[in-house]
């Protein structure tokens, strides 16, 4: 049987919270062989990020093309794109080798509120990422900056930009609640034909570092792994639920410390 595979293109954290760190965590966690390919490298712990160091444009079409050349990837999760050229080199890089799935999650405010992104790579990821994207999975203050526009304030505004992010050519998209108010975190998918609002409890932690890189391999995991876009998404979300609860089990570092990726084993 095919061991299923999948890779994040993403940031490195040096906390090991977010980021390529916790995407690894992730698939492995969720039964799924994790590669990578690193964007960039964040010198970060869970009070903020210090610094920003990009890696190459061409050591990251390096890295993609060693990785497809040899591994039989099921799904791909894209995280922290800093710069256009990165931007420009990962959409080469998806032509080149087109892969089944691509998770698109738009990284552009660290859990800190520290900006990740460069405007100009806004543009970009707006006018050549996501039209690749099979599903992209912003937070609510996410959506609102690739749409210029105030963040949601109801559920009628989310659904209206998740129509507007999907004519921006992604097949699906995820609007998470996890910014918003109330005793439950309301994220809504929304295709073509149909929207699905997926809710859970919210859990009152502040260890929530790295909750969203964390989602989006999960889907990604799933999709490696044969399952639906409906599925991977359900059940991405209830195991990212189960270990937002978990992280209080944790005492990691002095600010927003990480969720727990591996709750189910210890």
């Amino acid at each position: 049987m095919a061991t299923p595979i999948a890779l994040t293109i993403a940031g490195s954290d040096s906390s090991g919270g977010a980021g390529i760190q916790a995407d690894l965590k992730a698939f492995a966690a969720l039964g799924v062989y994790g590669a990578s390919v690193i964007t960039a490298l964040t010198a970060q712990n869970t009070t903020g990020v210090s610094g920003i160091h990009a890696v190459p444009a061409e050591f990251v079409t390096a890295q993609i093309d060693a990785v497809f050349s040899d591994l039989d990837i099921g799904a791909v999760k894209i995280g922290m794109v800093a710069e256009p050229p990165v931007i420009d080199a990962i959409v080469a890089g998806l032509r080149r080798w087109s892969p089944k799935h691509v998770v698109l999650d738009p990284v552009m405010v660290a859990t800190s509120g520290d900006r990740l992104l460069v405007p100009e790579a806004v543009e970009a990821l707006r006018t050549k990422l996501v039209p690749l994207a099979s599903v992209i999975t912003p937070n609510l203050p996410e959506a609102a900056a690739l749409l210029d526009e105030p963040v949601a304030a109801d559920e009628a505004a989310v659904q209206k930009q998740g129509r507007r992010l999907l004519a921006m050519g992604c097949k699906a998209v995820l609007i998470k609640g996890g910014h918003g108010e109330g005793a439950k975190s309301i994220d809504y998918l929304i295709d073509a034909d149909h929207s699905l609002a997926l809710a859970a409890p919210r859990v009152a932690t502040r260890n929530t570092h790295g909750t969203g890189c964390s989602l989006s391999s999960a889907i990604a995991a799933g999709l490696a792994r044969g399952e639906d876009m409906e599925t991977a998404v359900s059940n991405a979300k209830a195991w990212v639920t189960a270990a937002i609860a978990a992280a209080d089990r944790f005492s990691v570092g002095h600010g927003h410390g990480p969720i727990h990726h591996f709750h189910k084993f210890y």
